[in-house]
């Protein structure tokens, strides 16, 4: 991210003028942070893809770099904040005399270079707005509790801990308006990581038996028996909230920041990995046993998945419809409940 220094004229901005301008900068300073965010996490995707990078260490970097434009934003939108805030407490005369200060952070338009306040500061030519954008990219982020759904059973004699048990989920989604002069309804479509754990209550261990996976007490004490599914799925969601209209003579948006909104849908992909992972001690030892093997965990994964909430959190569930574990005798389904945010 690069800091330029640009000064402008005091008699071609006003300061009401200039601080509407300040305003629109901050919307920008979060589109620009979540593209090159969406660029970093699809190249991360790609070396998964090819075998450079393990499921563990693709979920890291992507969580590194979520971080680092989290924090991108923030410090970019407080130096906006304090622009603004020093023109408010002056009258249209300050600085008259003088060049008003302008700061940039580095926004960026894909071919037309450093862009402030929509002015090319290459060229000082205005950048071309298109007038009417159906389609938004977000990055995904959802955690929470993770359990598993058994024939004849209820979650509360569940073979899983309840609060031990969690789930991740992080992935990009683009959301494209419906119809042409309503923004109620949009699809949202994407593709995610998702990380779905289960730790085994009573001492015990998953153990696979030929084509059968069961839970079986362990030989010595354990102080950790943790079992996870990683997974790539493409989520598909119908959408449905209130927004603002907001239309000028260079462009129509429809803002929904703050605005309730629901999401119905499901997902489909394929299981990239599983294991298992045991601490115990044993013989005055410590050993820690990590083990990646297939278990007779679905290869195909689908389910269904919805979301409720305001802005950009929500109350998120998902439930999957494929089994855990294929051919066994009594199918168990995943569930998780826990936080979205659409960032």
């Amino acid at each position: 991210m690069s800091l330029s220094v640009h000064f402008l004229s005091a008699q071609d901005v006003n300061n009401s003028d200039e601080i509407e301008l300040l305003k629109q900068e901050k919307q920008k300073i979060v589109i620009s942070e979540k593209e090159s965010l969406k660029k970093e996490v699809e190249a991360i995707n790609e070396r998964l893809v090819k075998g450079e990078l393990t499921a563990v260490e693709a979920q890291k970097l992507k969580e590194t770099v979520a971080q680092k434009h989290a924090l991108n934003i923030e410090n970019r939108l407080v130096i906006i904040d304090n622009q603004i805030a020093l023109l408010e407490r002056n009258d249209s005369n300050y600085l008259n005399d003088k060049t008003k200060l302008s700061i940039g952070l580095g926004a960026k338009d894909i071919d037309d270079g450093d862009i402030l306040f929509g002015i090319n500061l290459k060229n000082g030519k205005k950048t071309k707005v298109r007038y009417d954008k159906r389609t938004y990219s977000d990055l995904v982020v959802a955690f929470g509790l993770n359990n598993a759904i058994v024939d004849g059973q209820s979650l509360d004699d569940s073979d899983y801990k309840i609060a031990g048990s969690r789930f991740f989920e992080i992935g990009l989604a683009w959301k494209t308006r419906v119809f042409k002069n309503s923004n109620f309804m949009r699809v949202k479509y994407g593709i995610s990581y998702q990380s779905n754990g289960l730790k085994p209550t009573d001492n015990r261990y998953f153990v696979q038996n030929g084509d059968q996976t069961n839970l079986e007490e362990f030989r010595v004490e354990l102080d950790k028996s943790k079992f996870r599914m990683d997974n790539i799925v493409v989520p598909v969601h119908l959408e449905f909230g209130a927004s603002k209209r907001v239309e000028t003579e260079e462009k129509l948006r429809f803002e929904t920041y703050g605005k309730f909104r629901i999401g119905l849908g499901g997902y489909v992909g394929t299981n990239i990995s599983t294991r298992q992972k045991l601490k115990y001690k044993e013989d005055g030892d410590r050993i820690k046993d990590k083990i990646k093997r297939d278990y007779n965990t679905s290869d195909l994964i689908y389910g269904l998945s919805t979301y409720i909430g305001f802005g950009d959190m929500s109350i998120y569930v998902k439930y999957d419809l494929s089994p855990i574990f294929k051919n066994a005798a009594v199918d168990q389904n995943n569930v998780s409940l826990g936080l979205r945010f659409d960032l």
